[in-house]
């Protein structure tokens, strides 16, 4: 008791100690948002129950178990590595950002959310299923590699050419990179959650997988439902139309939200000319 009051007593504390106490608190703090939400969480509080049962197991002199938990340990740590590799990773990529540069250079790439909107939007009317994949500042190279690359200006049309069935590349998914479509036919890792709804296909595992491992935001259509989701940080939004979905890029690349560009009534001539377009 004498060891815990000494412990609280903050009239010998100094500033190296409050800045102590400060980094600590952050750190412990940054852990728990990166471990929110994801399998690690479970994991994390299976760990702190056997570090408790371990020293329950000292102070009570449980010989048997405090010596299977000692020569347990060494290995216990190198799983933790192998384990939370995934969360490790992001993390250290996290710490990698550059906010300050990231703010000098925001991506005012407008029409190219407009043009995802609107392509999603008539993927999802002709049950044509898409993942569009778009790169923020952790670099999607190793997953760009994996398919065909293009390096060509992001568009309407572009877009519905490549996710036509009848194309060999509609399979994967697409990345774009700022304006441009990097690579089409991607292949990207799946989510392991085993939370998700059994509804959810391949495409939309891939699209919070890839959420996952870095910070991308990915455009999913399904092709049996034709519902347009968005993943982002490990979570999906389902149900979005073309509106929501475009107001939901714009937040989430810190642009004002603008009104789309005009084009043309949908006339019978127009409808039919557009579907031709994506049947094409």
């Amino acid at each position: 008791m004498s060891q815990i009051l000494q412990f609280f007593d903050f009239s010998r504390m100094t500033w190296n100690d409050v800045l102590d106490i400060l980094i600590v608190a952050i750190i412990i703090y940054q852990v728990l948002v990166l471990l929110r939400g994801t399998r690690g969480a479970q994991m994390a509080l299976g760990i702190i129950v056997v570090t408790v049962f371990y020293y329950l197991s000292r102070r009570w002199h449980l010989e048997t178990v405090q010596w299977i938990l000692t020569n347990l340990l060494p290995f216990f740590f190198l799983a933790i590595i192998i384990i939370f590799q995934s969360e490790i990773r992001r993390g250290l990529a996290s710490i990698g950002k550059n906010p300050f540069w990231r703010s000098l250079t925001p991506m005012r790439f407008s029409d190219v959310y407009d043009e995802i909107a609107l392509s999603a939007t008539a993927l999802s009317s002709q049950r044509i299923g898409g993942l569009i994949v778009l790169e923020r500042e952790i670099g999607l190279k190793t997953y760009i590699e994996s398919g065909v690359a293009l390096n060509a200006q992001l568009s309407y049309d572009l877009l519905m050419t490549i996710f036509n069935p009848h194309t060999p590349l509609h399979d994967g998914a697409v990345i774009v990179q700022r304006n441009k479509i990097a690579s089409a036919a991607c292949f990207l890792p799946l989510t392991l959650d085993p939370r998700l709804s059994k509804e959810l296909g391949t495409r939309h595992r891939a699209a919070i997988g890839i959420t996952e491992e870095t910070d991308a935001v990915a455009v999913v259509i399904s092709e049996e439902t034709g519902v347009i989701s968005l993943a982002e940080g490990g979570q999906i939004e389902r149900a979005l139309d073309g509106e929501q979905l475009k107001r939901r890029l714009y937040q989430l690349f810190q642009l004002p939200l603008r009104r789309a560009p005009a084009r043309p009534p949908a006339s019978e001539p127009a409808a039919a000319t557009e579907k031709s377009r994506v049947q094409s």
